[in-house]
C-alpha cells in the first residue's frame, strides 16, 4: 500500500521519542529542545497528523507480525506445533523450537532476554505516539471539528488495543482474584514530551477501566469519514471499536457488556457472517481479507505491488523447500468433525524429516489461513457472534447461546447443538476450533481457569501447565524494570 511510504520522513522524530522509553530522557529533553520543536512542526498541520496517524497504524502492525507474538497464543495453548527446518546443506530437516520462540515455548520467558522484549518496548512506543497525536489534534487550525474527532478516536482505540494486548501478556486473567485486586500493567495517557515519569503498575481492575473508558471516548466522536488513503478496513473504526470493547468485556466477564456490545456489531455493522458456499473460497483469497472481517491490518505494499513480509512466513506453504516454521497440532485437528469443512483449512504436505537420525517423510498440516500475501487478522464477525454465545451463556439465555453457538457450527457443517448440557465446554472449544491459527487459544484457557495440555508435537521441557501459574504470563523486560523502579516484575521471575 502506497500510503505508508509518507510514514518515514516522520520516523525520525518518533524514533528519538522511543529512544526515551529505553533510557533516561530528563537530559536529552532539557539539551535538545530542537527535537520538541521538531515534533512540534510536524503535529502543527492536518497533514502532519494523518502522517503521524499512517506511522502509528505501519507499526501497530510490524508489531502484531512478529514472530513471538502472531504464533503466542496458538502455540504456547497447544494449536501449533513446529514443521522441520529447511536446511541449503540437505533435504531432510529437523524438528526443533524456532529461536525466537525458545523460550516462552518451554514456558521460561527471561526477564533478560524476553522472546517478547521488544513487543513490550514496541508498544509503549505506539502508545506514545497516540498520545501525541491526541494532544497536538485540538489545536490544529487546518482542520475540522469531525476530521479531528474522527482522528482522535482511532488514536483513543489504538491505545486502548494496544494497552489491551500487553495486559493479556503480562497480567493474569481478570478473574485470577475475585475483586481483579491483582497486579496488571502500567496506563500511559501522556506522551513522554510532556516529561519524564516513573509510573507504577494499574491494578487490573483499574487497567481494565482505563482501556473501556477509551473505548467509550472515541465511540462517541467517531464520524463516518475516512481521512487515510489504502484499505478502509485497514483502519480503526466505529465497528471494528465496538468489536475491541466487546472482547474486552468478554475478559473481564462483564457479561451483560459483552452480550449488548456483541449484539450490537452483529446487528448494526453491516457485515455479515461467511456463508457455507464460500468459507473455505474467503480464506484462501491471497492478498484480501474474509468478507466478514471488521479489521485487518494490511501489510505494506509497494506501487509495484510488492510486499517485504506477512503471515504467510509463520504459515505459508509453497514447496518442500520453502515454507512456514508452524503447522496445526493432531491436538487441534482431532477436534473436528469427519463433515466439517474448517478441516479443509489444513492441506496436508508431507515433509522429509529426521527422527533419530533415521530420514521419515512425515505428515504435515499447514493452514490456508494465511497463504500468499495475508495480512494480521485482527476482529471478525464470527469472534462477536462467539461472545454473544458466551455471554448469553452466563446471563442464563441458554437459547441464544445455542443458537449463536449454531450459527458457527452449521455454517461449518459440524453437527448443529441440541442442548444446553456442557455448553461451557461446547463453547470453548468451538473458539479453539473457529479462531485457531488468530491468537486467542492460550488466553481463552486462562479465562476459563483450564490446564495447558500439549501432546502432539510437543517438544518442550514443559508441555503442560496447571491453572493457575505464575508462567501464564511473560516477565517485564528487565531493562524497563532497571529504567523505573516503580516498575514491579511478575511473580517467578
Amino acid at each position: 500500500m502506497t500510503y505508508f511510504k509518507s510514514i518515514y520522513k516522520f520516523k525520525f522524530a518518533f524514533f528519538l521519542t522511543a529512544i526515551c522509553m529505553l533510557h533516561s530522557c530528563s537530559d536529552f529533553l532539557e539539551q535538545e529542545p530542537g527535537t520538541q520543536t521538531s515534533i512540534s512542526e510536524q503535529l502543527a498541520t492536518k497533514q502532519g497528523v494523518l502522517t503521524a496517524l499512517n506511522g502509528l497504524y505501519r507499526e501497530l502492525e510490524q508489531n502484531l507480525r512478529t514472530e513471538a507474538f502472531a504464533v503466542y497464543a496458538d502455540l504456547q495453548g497447544g494449536n501449533l506445533k513446529f514443521a522441520p527446518s529447511v536446511t541449503t546443506s540437505t533435504t531432510t530437516g529437523s524438528v526443533g523450537i524456532s529461536g525466537n520462540v525458545e523460550h516462552i515455548y518451554n514456558f521460561d520467558d527471561l526477564a533478560n532476554d524476553s522472546d517478547l522484549a521488544s513487543f513490550y518496548t514496541s508498544s509503549y512506543d505506539i502508545i506514545n505516539q497516540a498520545n501525541l497525536i491526541l494532544e497536538f489534534t485540538d489545536a490544529l487550525k487546518d482542520a475540522t471539528e469531525i476530521e479531528k474527532n474522527q482522528i482522535k478516536a482511532e488514536a483513543l482505540t489504538a491505545r486502548a488495543y494496544a494497552h489491551f494486548l500487553l495486559n493479556e501478556l503480562y497480567s493474569q486473567d481478570y478473574g485470577f482474584t475475585d475483586d481483579a485486586s491483582h497486579i496488571g500493567i502500567v496506563y500511559m495517557t501522556k506522551s513522554i514530551t510532556s516529561g519524564i515519569q516513573y509510573p507504577s503498575r494499574e491494578t487490573a481492575a483499574n487497567t481494565y477501566n482505563l482501556i473501556i473508558n477509551d473505548l467509550k471516548d472515541a465511540l462517541n466522536i467517531y464520524t463516518d469519514i475516512v481521512l487515510l488513503n489504502g484499505y478502509t478496513y485497514s483502519y480503526f473504526n466505529k465497528n471494528n471499536a465496538k468489536a475491541l470493547l466487546a472482547r474486552v468485556y468478554l475478559s473481564k466477564k462483564d457479561w451483560k457488556n459483552a452480550y449488548d456490545t456483541a449484539n450490537d456489531v452483529i446487528t448494526n455493522s453491516g457485515v455479515n457472517l461467511v456463508n457455507t458456499a464460500d468459507y473455505i473460497a474467503e480464506w484462501k483469497k491471497p492478498s484480501t481479507p474474509v468478507s466478514e472481517i471488521l479489521l485487518e491490518f494490511s501489510i505494506p505494499r509497494t506501487e509495484e505491488g510488492t510486499s517485504s513480509g506477512s503471515m504467510a512466513a509463520f504459515f505459508g506453504y509453497s514447496s518442500n523447500s520453502i515454507y512456514g516454521r508452524y503447522v496445526a497440532s493432531q491436538d487441534l485437528l482431532n477436534l473436528y468433525e469427519t463433515g466439517d469443512i474448517r478441516k479443509q483449512l489444513y492441506t496436508n504436505h508431507p515433509l522429509p524429516t529426521l527422527i533419530n537420525l533415521q530420514p521419515q517423510t512425515l505428515d504435515y498440516y499447514f493452514t490456508e489461513k494465511f497463504q500468499g500475501n495475508p495480512g494480521y487478522v485482527a476482529f471478525r464477525l464470527s469472534e462477536q457472534y462467539l461472545i454473544r454465545a458466551e455471554a448469553a451463556l452466563e446471563l442464563n439465555n441458554l437459547d441464544q447461546a445455542v443458537k449463536d453457538l449454531n450459527s458457527i457450527r452449521t455454517r461449518a457443517n459440524a453437527t448443529a447443538y441440541q442442548n444446553a448440557e456442557n455448553l461451557r465446554d461446547a463453547l470453548f472449544l468451538e473458539r479453539r476450533k473457529e479462531l485457531s491459527f488468530e491468537g486467542f487459544f492460550l488466553f481463552d484457557i486462562a479465562r476459563n481457569k483450564k490446564d495447558v495440555s500439549r501432546n502432539d508435537g510437543c517438544i518442550s521441557f514443559s508441555c503442560s501447565l496447571t491453572y493457575p501459574s505464575p508462567k501464564f504470563i511473560l516477565p517485564i523486560p528487565r531493562r524497563n524494570i532497571n529504567l523505573n523502579t516503580n516498575l514491579k516484575q511478575n511473580e517467578s521471575y
